[in-house]
């Protein structure tokens, strides 16, 4: 029995596969470019506002008319070399500034929101399928619970009702709280599958306790699942964020967000539509990558899952 090992630990040709898999899909690499292009942007926000001359909360009085409702000065909504992407109606603020300070809002709470959720998922749905029982019972009732309440209604509440707290702090432990039982019951799943493996009981017997079962043996084998579901859960985190965003119990201002620009972009989409394509085209763009990214990786490391 000591000659048994788990498959993850067979080599790596499971995840050599994957990866070879992943470069012969064109929608990949199209994902893997797009979503690498707004994580620079997210990080290098600071760095390319300064390049474009301009911060997300400057405003040029002199890029907007006052006399025409103070639409932009020139073509596509006052797009020049002075403003790579137009301004804002009204405030003249750098749009180009505005969407990379955004990327950084919106990922950032997405990206932590989504770290929250795979943690506290991946924790409840182990412990759930490893020790059964009352633990297997109380943790499967408390993700009904959860997964039961409208989350949108009730995140729109609690934004609404916390006041002077830091905004993002909130959003991403507001949006978190709702999300984790999802891939709880994936792992929950996986690991009623595996414990009672060969190579497990070999761990077993050979005097491991719970915990290094757990992290050495049953981890391992649900990281695939795990991974593929973790890049499905983002886009919906960046769609909520921008969601809650819109309806303006989100990001406040002068704070930039996707979501908050597209919600003041709604009073200008037919004298000024360069306003409203701009934001909506990256939140299009970020989310149908990681959706397409996410896509894959289930197809690959959980042909299972695929087929339900």
């Amino acid at each position: 029995m000591s000659t048994i090992s788990p498959p993850s630990r067979a080599g790596s040709g499971p995840w050599r596969l994957a990866r070879a898999e992943l470069r012969r899909r064109p929608s990949v690499k199209a994902s893997l470019v797009v979503v690498t292009l707004f994580a620079v942007m997210a990080v290098a926000a600071p760095l390319l506002s300064a390049l474009g001359g301009w911060g997300p909360e400057e405003f040029d009085k002199s890029a907007v008319d006052p006399y025409l409702g103070g639409l932009p000065v020139g073509p596509l909504g006052g797009v020049s070399a002075e403003h790579w992407l137009g301004v804002e109606p009204v405030t003249g603020r750098d749009l180009f500034a505005r969407v990379v300070h955004g990327a950084q809002v919106s990922l950032l709470i997405a990206f932590a929101a989504t770290a929250i959720v795979v943690a506290a998922g991946t924790a409840a749905g182990i412990a759930a399928g490893y020790f059964g029982g009352r633990t297997d019972s109380a943790l499967s009732r408390l993700m009904d619970l959860t997964m039961s309440f409208p989350s949108l209604i009730f995140m729109i509440a609690m934004m609404s009702v916390a006041r002077d707290v830091n905004r993002i702090v909130l959003m991403t432990l507001v949006i978190g709280l709702f999300g984790w039982p999802g891939i709880a019951r994936v792992v929950r799943g996986q690991t009623l599958s595996l414990k009672h493996r060969e190579y497990v009981d070999a761990a077993r017997v050979g005097g491991s306790g719970p915990w290094r079962i757990l992290t050495r043996e049953i981890l391992p084998g649900v990281a695939g699942p795990v991974i593929a579901y973790t890049t499905l859960i983002v886009p919906g985190m960046i769609a909520t964020e921008a969601a809650l965003s819109y309806l303006g119990v989100g990001v406040r201002p002068p704070t930039p967000s996707w979501g908050q620009m597209i919600a003041e972009s709604v009073a200008f989409y037919d004298t000024d539509p360069t306003y409203f394509v701009v934001p909506s085209l990256c939140l299009f763009l970020t989310v149908l990558s990681f959706t397409l990214l996410g896509d894959a990786l289930r197809d690959i490391l959980d042909p299972r899952g695929s087929r339900t």
